[in-house]
């Protein structure tokens, strides 16, 4: 694949200003991103003559424009990440028999933004738009197990943010980390009844450009009737779902993450 310089220049400016938690000076945006200053220069001005970044002259820095946001507007609107999982998710219910979900994180919780549901499957907790505890859910601990640690430690930071359900699952974050173990060791996350009494789920993440997780997917399945067997085969289309999406969003496969 071809690589345009400038339009990779470009590129590289916006995400960094998106990743800023307030506007910054040019010099810092030409530090970090490694590119001369006067070629910052000209990117910025490029860039604010269409709206994308906006100049604070009295304060000499700069953010991220109206154009800029009406790019973000119009990802939402068209919802390419839940078309590129529909069909695929699909498939995964055709092989595994049970329903299929695709979760994203927000704050300490999972949003689940597609439910395929399999013939014959009674409807889940977790349909489109619910928010579940991220600790308690597979979908959870698959995008979890993958975070920086400190990150990990910022979303639970005491006892006070382990939410229960059903009086079962991590209540601390030594509990967690040792549950987020296992799930990097294994490639994916279980949950039982920590949900919903008599079910169980198996999940693993969908990873994007950075290797960095985006969601997770799930299916959920009666737990009494699955013997060890069944949930690794369950998990095995699970895992090869998960990595079909991440090569489908452009991501970088699990066994390519620089280790922790």
């Amino acid at each position: 694949m071809s690589v345009v310089p400038a339009a990779a220049q470009v590129l590289a400016v916006l995400r960094y200003l998106a990743r800023q938690a307030a506007p910054v000076p040019a010099a810092a945006i030409s530090r970090d991103v490694g590119l001369p200053r006067s070629t910052t220069y000209h990117l910025l001005d490029t860039l604010a003559a269409d709206g994308f970044v906006v100049h604070l002259p009295e304060e000499r820095r700069y953010g991220l424009g109206v154009s800029a946001f009406e790019l973000a507007s119009g990802y939402a609107r068209q919802a390419p990440f839940q078309r590129l999982a529909r069909v695929p998710l699909a498939t995964l219910v055709d092989r595994t028999g049970h329903n299929a979900n695709l979760a994203v994180l927000h704050g300490r919780e999972v949003i689940y933004v597609i439910e395929e549901r399999a013939p014959g499957r009674a409807p889940l907790v977790s349909e489109v738009g619910v928010r579940l505890p991220a600790h308690l859910t597979a979908s959870g601990r698959a995008i979890l197990a993958l975070l920086p640690a400190p990150q990990v430690r910022a979303l639970f930071p005491d006892r006070s943010a382990f939410v229960l359900r059903h009086e079962v699952g991590p209540a601390s974050l030594t509990a967690l980390r040792g549950l987020l173990t296992q799930v990097r060791r294994r490639g994916y996350a279980t949950e039982e009844g920590e949900i919903t009494p008599g079910l169980s789920s198996v999940a693993a993440p969908v990873l994007d450009h950075q290797a960095h997780p985006i969601a997770g997917v799930s299916v959920t399945f009666p737990g009494d009737s699955a013997d060890e067997a069944e949930r690794l085969r369950i998990a095995g289309h699970v895992a090869q779902t998960a990595r079909e999406l991440t090569r489908r969003v452009g991501g970088v496969p699990e066994s390519h993450r620089p280790r922790r």
